[in-house]
């Protein structure tokens, strides 16, 4: 790179630089062959797959938006298989309970009458967890599975259990059905590294999808990665240099989105808040995922400005009068990525 580079963390500085550019090239190609095993199962949606990995890669989560049918689901239960991940669904309602989710203790007697309690592990301990219409599930299931997923444990009577690593929640949620949901609290969305917002596919996608799942075979999704490799991925993506060009552009773009410090006065105006410092580190390692998988060794802020929308979109709100005219958190978000040019 042509500016100053500026590594993740301490031991990545005594790292070997040929190393570090022999691994990113292997990962590379490991992530090639799992676009591949991906891209025959799922059709014409490749942006979402990206963002999905991308997810996956910086060791986050992920917010899937979209209407129903459009293989969310499917999505999900395919990354699994391909990643090695043990991988399971929890289809949130509004009568599901926390225990529902993380598990609970019961009493057991064993011998000789002696009682004690047993904890029985709930679908939260699994390394792929898919909390389909998250939406539906009340604060209180909400807040559980909040826990599980900022501290990767869950508390059960005062005793804690650690969840398998790696640990991954990839959530739906349904944007044009809203009777009967509960909104997500913003300390919630803003555990979501990326929120990936799921259209329809275009005509040749779904033309490919038709002859490919209405047959009398239907693609079955192949192993391409195991759940150790993805957890050595993720710490090689720490370990990428990050230009002072893109460093500069995250937090130009972070800062300005926040109505309080923006020096955009239009935008100040229009938003009730702004993102907080988890945007800037989602960007961060987001913007190196992305990097390597489109096997570049170093990210770059055209990284940035792709990467924006999702990273952006859920920590964000509108004010009640930018509401009242029309405006959107997507032209919001334009106008930022406008001023890195």
């Amino acid at each position: 790179m042509a500016d100053t580079a500026i590594r993740g963390n301490a031991d990545a500085d005594a790292a070997d630089p040929a190393s570090l550019v022999a691994e990113v090239e292997a990962l590379g190609e490991r992530l090639h062959r799992v676009r591949d095993a991906v891209g025959r199962v799922i059709f014409g949606q490749e942006e979402v797959v990206e963002h999905t990995l991308i997810t996956l890669l910086s060791g986050g989560h992920a917010l899937l938006v979209g209407v129903p049918g459009l293989g969310k689901t499917k999505l999900v239960e395919t990354l699994g298989t391909v990643l090695g991940l043990d991988a399971r669904r929890v289809q949130f309602t509004p009568d599901l309970m926390p225990a529902d989710i993380i598990g609970s203790e019961v009493l057991e007697e064993g011998e000789g009458g002696k009682r004690g309690f047993r904890f029985i592990p709930g679908p939260v301990f699994c390394q792929l967890l898919m909390a389909d219409e998250i939406n539906r599930a009340s604060p209180r299931t909400q807040s559980a599975l909040l826990q599980a997923m900022q501290e990767h444990r869950v508390a059960v009577a005062g005793h804690v259990h650690p969840l398998p690593a790696p640990f991954h929640v990839l959530a739906t949620q349904n944007p044009i059905e809203q009777e009967g949901t509960y909104p997500l609290p913003e300390a919630q969305l803003d555990r979501f590294l990326l929120e990936v917002e799921i259209t329809y596919p275009d005509e040749a996608a779904e033309r490919a999808m038709l002859l490919a799942t209405t047959g009398a075979r239907d693609a079955k999704p192949q192993p391409a990665l195991t759940g150790p490799e993805l957890i050595a991925a993720q710490s090689l993506i720490r370990r990428i240099p990050v230009g002072e060009s893109v460093l500069d552009a995250i937090l130009r773009l972070v800062r300005s989105a926040r109505p309080e410090n923006s020096p955009l006065p239009g935008i100040a105006k229009q938003l009730a808040w702004g993102p907080g410092p988890r945007a800037a580190q989602a960007l961060m390692l987001a913007t190196r995922a992305r990097a390597v998988l489109d096997g570049r060794l170093a990210p770059s802020v055209e990284d940035v400005l792709a990467l924006a929308a999702p990273v952006l979109r859920h920590r964000m709100a509108l004010n009640f009068s930018a509401r009242a005219e029309g405006v959107r958190i997507a032209d919001v978000i334009e106008s930022l990525k406008a001023q890195l040019g």
